[in-house]
């Protein structure tokens, strides 16, 4: 029998992930459990409870992709996705571009260097990595397609751009983490302007071209096993805004928001079952 000393490094963070991965995702269940509850019962601690929510997010998403991929090239890609998110983020802060005027308002928390709110970088991470995830497990009936890679980097950026229709109202309008000023551009959602929903798919698409190297597997594997956890959490996402923007009584964007979830589970168990 070998020593605990003789287990292979490799098998060692294997084992690692997993735990971490377990762990993370109970935590994440019982901080969604809360923020729902607190949907309906204000707490007093909801600032501290919506802090913790979303590093606790962040990191289960790292944690799930951890189990396939070396630390070091999670670790990688999450930082290009926050720096050049969180780029894109302060400079729209600043200058109102490519999202269109806004300010971080009340419920962002304390802000980076005066300009970023210090969770939208994390934000950025969730979204891109869970969008790809999703993506990922559409396409299962196509991944040894030539251009299954392309096909994941374009249909993760859709999803990140569905993300944000969803997002939008509830962060606005319920949270207060940003506060959208008016624009000459006549067409908004739910007070946001259209121009930022297609930024949000552009800058998704830009970060995915730099950062997908990071993320391919390059050890062959006997076997492809669907990412639920990236389902989950996206799906999840999309509830927890829902269910925000039921409790203001926003109700167009409540039903856009089932929608949206309904025609991606669809689709997405469709993928997971092939």
């Amino acid at each position: 029998m070998p020593k605990p000393s003789d287990t292979p490094p490799a098998v060692l963070e294997n084992k690692t992930a997993n735990i971490f991965h377990w762990v993370l995702s109970c935590l994440l269940a019982i901080a969604f459990a809360l923020q729902i509850f607190s949907l309906f019962q204000p707490l007093k601690f909801a600032g501290l409870l919506d802090a913790v929510f979303m590093i606790i997010a962040t990191a289960a998403t790292m944690a799930a992709l951890w189990r396939r991929l070396p630390l070091q090239n999670v670790l990688l890609a999450t930082a290009g996705i926050a720096l050049i998110g969180g780029g894109f983020s302060a400079l729209g802060a600043k200058y109102g571009l490519p999202f269109g005027p806004f300010v971080f308002g009340s419920g962002s928390g304390p802000l980076i260097f005066k300009t970023l709110a210090w969770a939208m970088p994390l934000i950025w991470v969730v979204i891109v990595l869970n969008s790809r995830g999703v993506a990922r497990l559409m396409l299962r009936p196509w991944r040894k397609n030539k251009s299954y890679g392309y096909r994941v980097i374009g249909l993760a950026a859709v999803l990140a751009l569905l993300f944000d229709l969803a997002l939008e109202p509830f962060a606005f309008r319920v949270k207060h983490l940003w506060l959208w000023e008016p624009t000459t551009l006549p067409l908004t959602w739910q007070g946001a302007p259209i121009m930022t929903f297609v930024a949000w798919g552009l800058i998704t698409l830009l970060i995915l071209l730099f950062i997908t190297p990071a993320l391919i597997v390059k050890k062959p594997r006997s076997k492809s096993v669907p990412e639920l956890h990236a389902l989950c959490l996206w799906l999840g996402g999309v509830a927890l805004c829902a269910t925000g923007c039921a409790v203001a009584g926003i109700w167009a964007a409540v039903i856009l928001n089932v929608l949206i979830g309904i025609g991606v589970a669809i689709f997405a168990i469709r993928g997971a079952m092939w």
